[in-house]
């Protein structure tokens, strides 16, 4: 009795847990085993393959998220690592100095000049490029080539959030570039209602003395002036730093001095404004903005942005002061 028990237990078990022998055979596991290979392979391909339009509304393609990424603008280096995508940097323009681990990247030239066969020779899966700042022929040979160069214009505070996302998508660093971004458009939203209202002030942006350059209103910096309640002089201006002379400055009923050269000083700066051979010029309220926080097209230019909210700020409180004096 025992033993029938026995066998009747054994024979249920193997009814239970196994499997008739057709699903062992060979040839079709190895079926099975390429079309859940082929699956996983286009499954991959569909999803790792990018394409975005650039700012010359050219199509870059990548057949997968670029892992060695060069930057040709000091700019461009920054806003890869606001992506999250600095580790994938293997070569920087000069001047590449923020944040700190992009002065131990390989530089491959400035605005000027580019060193293609040191990018060459650097294998990059994706090529970042200024399309004012850097010289149309370099991006042309690092096109012919081979690589696939992203060209980007920022020319509005909207661009810095759009391009965080492209490089995020580039880079595949999707999740952190959209964290930057939103991070920057609460900024900019924040600062936008805060001075919504605000008187407007005459604004002299200096980007350079001698000749003395200035922004128009197809520059970023005239958007961050309009962002802080102000009022660009020569928004009206042709091109996109056009020259101005002292007259001109004068003319335009500028109320207030911003800027500062990178090649200078604070001090260098509000002395010459100080010793400008116009007397009306030498009375202006004048205040120094950091270049590295208001020339570069990156998350950072609302620290500048502050910098101007302020002075325009000062510049009001003092207006109101002597009209009650």
């Amino acid at each position: 009795m025992n033993r029938k028990r026995g066998a009747l237990l054994l024979l249920r078990r193997r009814s239970l847990f196994s499997v008739p022998r057709f699903w062992f055979s060979p040839a079709l596991a190895l079926t099975f085993s390429a079309l859940s290979a082929i699956a996983a392979l286009g499954s991959h391909t569909a999803e790792a393959a990018i394409e975005l339009r650039d700012d010359r509304g050219i199509a870059v393609r990548l057949p997968a998220p670029a892992q060695r990424i060069v930057a040709l603008a000091p700019s461009l280096t920054e806003l890869v690592y606001a992506a999250g995508a600095g580790r994938h940097l293997v070569g920087v323009a000069r001047f590449s100095d923020y944040p700190a681990e992009a002065q131990r990247v390989t530089q491959v030239g400035d605005a000027a000049r580019v060193d293609i066969e040191r990018i060459a020779a650097l294998e990059p899966h994706l090529v970042l490029a200024w399309k004012s700042g850097n010289q149309a022929g370099d991006i042309d040979k690092l096109a012919r080539l081979g690589h696939a160069v992203f060209v980007t214009e920022p020319v509005r505070l909207a661009d810095i959030p759009r391009l965080l996302r492209a490089i995020g998508a580039l880079a595949g660093t999707g999740s952190a570039a959209e964290r930057a971004a939103r991070a920057f458009q609460d900024g900019v939203l924040s600062m936008r209602t805060r001075y919504a209202v605000a008187r407007k002030v005459r604004a002299l942006y200096e980007v350079w003395h001698r000749p003395l350059i200035t922004v128009s209103g197809r520059h970023m910096i005239s958007d961050v002036i309009t962002l802080c309640g102000g009022k660009n002089v020569f928004a009206d201006a042709p091109g996109l730093t056009p020259s101005v002379s002292l007259e001109a400055v004068v003319a335009a009923g500028a109320e207030v001095i911003l800027g500062g050269a990178r090649a200078g000083s604070e001090a260098d700066f509000r002395r010459e404004w100080r010793q400008a051979p116009v007397a009306v010029l030498r009375s202006l309220p004048v205040f120094y903005v950091d270049p590295d926080l208001i020339q570069r097209q990156t998350p950072r230019i609302l620290e500048g942005a502050k910098t101007i909210c302020a002075a325009l700020d000062t510049v009001r409180r003092n207006t109101v002061v002597n009209r009650r004096r």
